[in-house]
């Protein structure tokens, strides 16, 4: 029991998904299939260091 509730949802969520019109980025979709790690403002993502408050419990999960 309870399923019904949680598949409600889901094709509620499904239903505006399909037909929802969604503005597609052109751009952004070629630089994610060619493999270009820029941001989109033109610098590169991995010059920055990142801000990961979980970075210090990476030691323990191996």
């Amino acid at each position: 029991m309870g399923r019904g509730r949680a598949k409600a949802k889901q094709t509620k969520v499904a239903r505006e998904l399909k037909y929802s019109s969604h503005e597609t980025d052109f751009a952004a979709l070629q630089r994610e299939l060619s493999g270009d790690e820029r941001s989109p403002n033109g610098s590169s993502g991995g010059d920055e260091p990142r801000d990961d408050p979980y970075d210090d419990y990476d030691d323990y999960r191996r």
